[in-house]
């Protein structure tokens, strides 16, 4: 099965390319191998996500791939941290597509290489990276638009929409940042941190913007919040999550019944809780070693 994903990305070259984005994003793109894949966060200052990335290091590049509509903003960060460093960003969200294939049986991947590839597919060249969407790990593939139609034809298995991809996502805890409305928290909140479904922090690799504060949540052990699931229909993504007339979390995308959310950890499995006025109820995620 594979499914289209409604993407962006950034192309970063130039000498200082791998350390410049090193000092930009919780994920170690230095320490990872060439060719490799980091998952990561870009943080303000004050440790809260601005945008959920995935790094492919390769010999002559740093390709970021975004959610659709996060190239933008992110370009327009990464530019003001640009001073004397050799480095250029191009928005390359127009030329070129993602798909996600949901099982690792794609023609010319090796499933025993690294975790970033490059192979001839439908004609041209496509960049593929080892990434869990779902519960199960399964490639993305990065094409030339105008290659699409080829690359899609060479895939195996049938096309699935977007929403049925979400719907296995949830059930098996696996957050999407962007979909799930998660931007503006911390990344530990919503399952980013060491040990989570979506680990995307290094606390060993050094300074970034946000790192202070990511190293004050290590010290501390904790944060009041944790990613779990909801169950029940109705609201929207953002939406307010109350128990006792407080707030306390925020849903995220509904489909098929269930929803991830940013809850307080204090919640009990079972606790019945209201969303945008829908009623739901918590369901805590297993702990991941």
């Amino acid at each position: 099965m594979w499914t289209l994903l409604p993407s962006g990305g950034l192309r970063v070259t130039g000498a200082d390319r791998v350390d410049f984005v090193q000092g930009q994003m919780t994920g170690d793109l230095r320490g990872a191998a060439t060719p490799g894949v980091v998952a990561c966060a870009f943080l303000n200052v004050r440790g809260q996500i601005e945008q959920f990335a995935r790094a492919y290091k390769r010999a002559d590049d740093v390709y970021l791939h975004l959610d659709a509509g996060q190239a933008a903003p992110l370009m327009a960060r990464l530019g003001r941290y640009i001073i004397f460093d050799q480095v250029e960003v191009q928005d390359v969200s127009d030329t070129l597509g993602t798909v996600h294939v949901w099982a690792a049986g794609v023609p010319g991947w090796n499933a025993d290489g690294p975790d970033a590839q490059s192979f001839e597919l439908g004609g041209g060249t496509v960049l593929a990276g080892r990434v869990n969407r779902s519960g199960t790990p399964g490639v993305d593939l990065h094409y030339l638009t105008h290659h699409e139609a080829e690359v899609l034809a060479a895939l195996e298995g049938e096309e699935v929409p977007l929403e049925t991809l979400d719907a296995a996502r949830i059930r098996a805890g696996m957050p999407d940042i962007t979909r799930d409305g998660f931007l503006g928290v911390l990344p530990q909140e919503v399952g980013l941190d060491v040990g989570g479904p979506l680990p995307a922090i290094s606390y060993r690799k050094g300074c970034y913007v946000g790192q202070e504060i990511m190293a004050r949540l290590e010290a501390r052990g904790q944060t009041r919040y944790h990613l779990a699931r909801l169950a029940g229909d109705g609201w929207p993504v953002g939406a307010d999550v109350t128990h006792a007339g407080k707030v306390v979390g925020q849903a995220g995308l509904n489909v098929g019944g269930l929803g991830l959310a940013r809850l307080r950890k204090d919640l009990p499995e079972d606790a019945e809780v209201q969303v945008a006025g829908f009623p739901a109820r918590v369901q805590t995620l297993a702990a991941r070693s």
